[in-house]
C-alpha cells in the first residue's frame, strides 16, 4: 500500500550566481581572457568598456601584463631522467607524473613546433602514399618528451580504422626506424634505452672505441646502469674503473629528453602572475594584474531595448517572450560582471592576507623565513570557505623581485624542534637538501643517517617523513646517488 509522507529538510543549495563565481575563481589568468571572450559571443548584452555610472571603479588595476620567465630546462642530464624513471618517480609523457605541490613554477607550456618539424623532415623521405600515412600517424603519436609509448599494434588499427590503410608490424616499424635517423637524435625511442642507442650510434667516429663501450654497457648492462651497480658493470664489461668513468661522462652527455629541446633551442615555459608585488623599503603594494581586472558594462541599447518593451502591451505574446528573453541576457550579463568584481575583490583580500602572514619572507625571499601555514589558517582571517581559498592557491601566482611563485608555495605544514617551536616543513626541506649536495658521493647518505643528522639539528622528524621529502625534492634514494 503506497503512503503520501511529508517530510522536511533543511538543504542548501548553490545561487547560479554563486556558482559562476566559483568557476570563474579557479579560472587561470592565462585563461580568463578566453572565458570572457566565450561569454561576450554568447551574450549580445555583455559589452568591453567602462560602465558610465561607474568610470573610475576600475583604476585601481593598472596594466601589468609582463609575462615572466620561469627556469629553463637546458641543463637536462642522464642523471636526472634516471631519477624520474627508475628513483621513483614516473616519465613526464606518461600522462601521470607527479604533481609536485613544492615545486615553484606552475609553467604553462607554450608548444613547440617540433611535430612540425618532423613532417617536414618526413617529406623528404621516398614514401608512397600509404607510408606518408603512416609515417604521420608515428608522429602523431610522439609525446612532448620524444618518446612512443603507444603500442605499434594500436597504432596499426588506428590507421584502419581512421585512415583505411592496411599494413603490418614489420612496415611500421621499418618506417619508425626511418623517423629515428631524424633530428633532434634519440627522437620517436620507445623507451630510454632505445633513446640512448640511437644518439651512441650517430655520435662521431673519432670515440669509436668508448662508443663501442658506451654501447655495449646500455645494450647489455642497462639494469645495472639504471640502479649504479658499477662492480656488476665493470665485472660484466671487462674494463677498469677509469674507463668506466669515462663511458659513463658519455652516456651523461646524452639528451633524455629529446622532444624537450630541439634545434639547440631549450623550449621556454612562462608564467603570467595573478598579482604583482612592489617592495618599497619594506612597505609593500599588491597589484592585480589588468587581465584579473577587465573592464565590463551592460549593453546600453539591450536596456533601452527592455525598457520600451516592458511598458509596451503585454497581452503580446511574441512580445512577451522578446521581454523575458532580453531580461534574461541582461540578468546574464550582470550577473557575469558581478562574479568577475567578487573574483577580483577575493583573490586581492586572499593574497593580501598571505602577504601579512609571511612577511618576512618576502623582505628578502629567504625560504626558511616561510612560517607553517595551512588553507584553514587563511580561510579563518579573511572569513571564507577553506575551499575557496584552495580554489585561488591552486591556481594563481605573483610575481616577486624574488621571481613567480605560485600561491600553494607558501602554504606547509608545521615541524616541531627541540625547542618546542613550529617551523615550515620548507625549513626542513632546505636543511635536508644542503646535506645531500654536501655529502661525499662515494658514500651517499641512506634516510636513517639523514634522519639522525636533522635530529641532531633540533628538528623532530621520522624517517617515512625524510622519505616523503626526499621524493618531493626529486632526490633519489642513496644507492643512486652513488658516484664513482
Amino acid at each position: 500500500m503506497q503512503k503520501l509522507n511529508l517530510n522536511q529538510i533543511l538543504s542548501q543549495k548553490l545561487s547560479p550566481q554563486q556558482i559562476q563565481f566559483i568557476k570563474l575563481l579557479q579560472v587561470p589568468t592565462a585563461e580568463l581572457d578566453s572565458r570572457i571572450e566565450e561569454e561576450l559571443e554568447i551574450n549580445p548584452a555583455l559589452e568591453e568598456g567602462k560602465d558610465g555610472d561607474a568610470e573610475n571603479q576600475q583604476d585601481e588595476f593598472p596594466d601589468n601584463t609582463d609575462v615572466a620567465d620561469s627556469k629553463d630546462d637546458k641543463d637536462v642530464n642522464i642523471d636526472d631522467y634516471l631519477n624520474e624513471e627508475y628513483g621513483g618517480y614516473k616519465m613526464q609523457g606518461d600522462g601521470n607524473y607527479s604533481s609536485d605541490e613544492e615545486e615553484r613554477d606552475m609553467p604553462i607550456g607554450s608548444h613547440s613546433s617540433l611535430h612540425e618539424q618532423l613532417l617536414s623532415q618526413l617529406n623528404f623521405l621516398k614514401l608512397n602514399e600509404a607510408q606518408r600515412l603512416i609515417g604521420t600517424q608515428l608522429i602523431g603519436s610522439i609525446e612532448n618528451d620524444g618518446y612512443i609509448r603507444r603500442d605499434l599494434e594500436a597504432i596499426i588499427n588506428d590507421l584502419a580504422f581512421s585512415l583505411n590503410v592496411e599494413t603490418d608490424l614489420d612496415e611500421v616499424e621499418e618506417i619508425l626506424f626511418k623517423i629515428q635517423t631524424f633530428d633532434p637524435p634519440g627522437i620517436a625511442a620507445r623507451n630510454l634505452q632505445e633513446c640512448l642507442i640511437i644518439q651512441l650510434e650517430r655520435r662521431n667516429a673519432t670515440e669509436e672505441p668508448l662508443l663501442r663501450m658506451a654501447i655495449f654497457i646500455v645494450q647489455e648492462c642497462f639494469e645495472e646502469f639504471t640502479k649504479k651497480h658499477y662492480d656488476k658493470i665493470l665485472k660484466k664489461a671487462g674494463i677498469e674503473e677509469e674507463e668506466l668513468k669515462e663511458v659513463i661522462h658519455l652516456i651523461t652527455r646524452l639528451n633524455p629528453k629529446p622532444g624537450g629541446i630541439s634545434d639547440g633551442l631549450s623550449r621556454n615555459h612562462y608564467v603570467i602572475p595573478d598579482f604583482i608585488l612592489n617592495n618599497a623599503n619594506g612597505k609593500f603594494e599588491i597589484i592585480l594584474n589588468s587581465k584579473n581586472a577587465p573592464e565590463l558594462k551592460v549593453s546600453r541599447s539591450y536596456s533601452d531595448m527592455f525598457n520600451a518593451y516592458d511598458k509596451s502591451d503585454k497581452k503580446d505574446k511574441k512580445l512577451k517572450e522578446t521581454v523575458s528573453f532580453v531580461k534574461q541576457k541582461l540578468d546574464s550579463a550582470k550577473w557575469f560582471i558581478d562574479a568577475i568584481k567578487q573574483r577580483q575583490q577575493t583573490l586581492m583580500r586572499t593574497m593580501q592576507c598571505i602577504l601579512d602572514y609571511q612577511h618576512d619572507f618576502f623582505l628578502d625571499g629567504d625560504e626558511t623565513k616561510l612560517r607553517p601555514m595551512i588553507l584553514k589558517d587563511i580561510a579563518e582571517r579573511i572569513d571564507m570557505d577553506i575551499s575557496t581559498v584552495s580554489r585561488v592557491a591552486n591556481s594563481k601566482a605573483i610575481q616577486t623581485e624574488f621571481g613567480v611563485f605560485p600561491l600553494k608555495y607558501f602554504f606547509s605544514e608545521g615541524i616541531a624542534t627541540d625547542g618546542g617551536e613550529d617551523v615550515s616543513n620548507r625549513e626542513v626541506k632546505s636543511v635536508l637538501n644542503k646535506m645531500v649536495d654536501e655529502e661525499d658521493k662515494k658514500k651517499p647518505l641512506s634516510d636513517d643517517k639523514l634522519v639522525k643528522l636533522l635530529n641532531q639539528k633540533g628538528y623532530n622528524i621520522a624517517r617515512r617523513t625524510v622519505a616523503k621529502y626526499r621524493e618531493q625534492l626529486q632526490i633519489p634514494v642513496a644507492r643512486l646517488r652513488k658516484e664513482l
